[in-house]
């Protein structure tokens, strides 16, 4: 039993406008694969993309990943720049559409498993430690208070090649590292959850993000150990094991240098929801 509210994102309707624009400088590149664009879990009403590679416009391929993932592969990006500009309006009101099928049962064992960020074999006798006693949405709910109170949130505190444990031991992180941590240790405990990237309206300062998903009463349920945005208004992009699975940006050949990026995500009709830290919440 519990006295915890469930929520499917979003119970009123919102529409966001979300999108990015970045700029690499590019040097032999080959391939880019790009993450970025919403999954066709939403209602997608509008959609542009624009990418320009080495001075030209170019049209991507998109392919379609896992969880309603959608990539953008750009080949023979040359040297110059890579320079994408992606916006979408989303009715986030839609129910859910990753709940059913038959990855359901797949993906309770698939998502169990440790990864490479997310080193549950690692952590489970530390985690059966802090929560001997808690099972389903307590124990959900006692793993992201823990993560919460435990770790800072600290800008540039962490590397991109640090996983939960690196986190616990440093105790700070952004946001893929509290949600790499809450994946990790729900793992350990035999909850499954995964990674996911959004675009989240309400976050301060405004990026990418990324949050934990936990399947517990039956359905996958957004976690997110920040607190820095409500959960009802994100924007799914990406699904995953961990962050390998779900980065915007990843090269084949050639070397890539940061320029510039810019991520937005507003709603445009709707107010901003207030965060409910004892709810769980269903994203589509």
């Amino acid at each position: 039993m519990t006295d915890l509210a469930i929520v499917d994102a979003a119970p009123t309707p919102l529409r966001a406008r979300v999108g990015t624009k970045f700029a690499y400088g590019t040097n032999g590149v080959r391939e880019a694969l790009l993450s970025f664009a919403v999954s066709n879990a939403h209602d997608i009403l509008e959609e542009e993309i624009l990418i320009h590679a080495a001075g030209r416009q170019v049209e991507a391929r998109e392919l379609a990943g896992n969880h309603g993932t959608r990539l953008h592969v750009v080949e023979d990006v040359g040297s110059g720049w890579l320079e994408v500009t992606y916006s979408a309006l989303v009715d986030i009101t839609r129910p859910t559409g990753d709940q059913v099928g038959k990855e359901i049962d797949f993906d309770r064992w698939v998502f169990t498993r440790p990864s490479r960020y997310a080193e549950s074999d690692r952590l489970a006798p530390m985690a059966a430690q802090l929560f001997p006693d808690q099972t389903g949405v307590e124990r959900v709910r006692a793993v992201t208070q823990w993560v919460n109170t435990h770790m800072a949130y600290i800008s540039g505190a962490s590397r991109g090649t640090d996983g939960a444990v690196d986190s616990i031991l440093q105790a700070s992180g952004v946001c893929r590292d509290f949600a790499h941590v809450v994946v990790a240790l729900l793992r350990a405990l035999g909850t499954p959850a995964r990674l996911v990237s959004v675009y989240a309206p309400g976050l301060r300062p405004m990026d990418f993000h990324a949050v934990a998903e936990a399947w517990v009463d039956d359905a996958w349920h957004i976690v997110d150990a920040t607190a820095l945005a409500p959960r009802e208004a994100m924007v799914r992009i990406a699904t995953g094991r961990d962050a390998a699975d779900t980065a915007f940006l990843t090269t084949r050949g050639g070397l890539m240098t940061f320029n510039r990026q810019v991520v937005t995500a507003q709603l445009v009709e709707g107010e901003l929801p207030q965060e409910d830290p004892g709810a769980l919440v269903r994203l589509a």
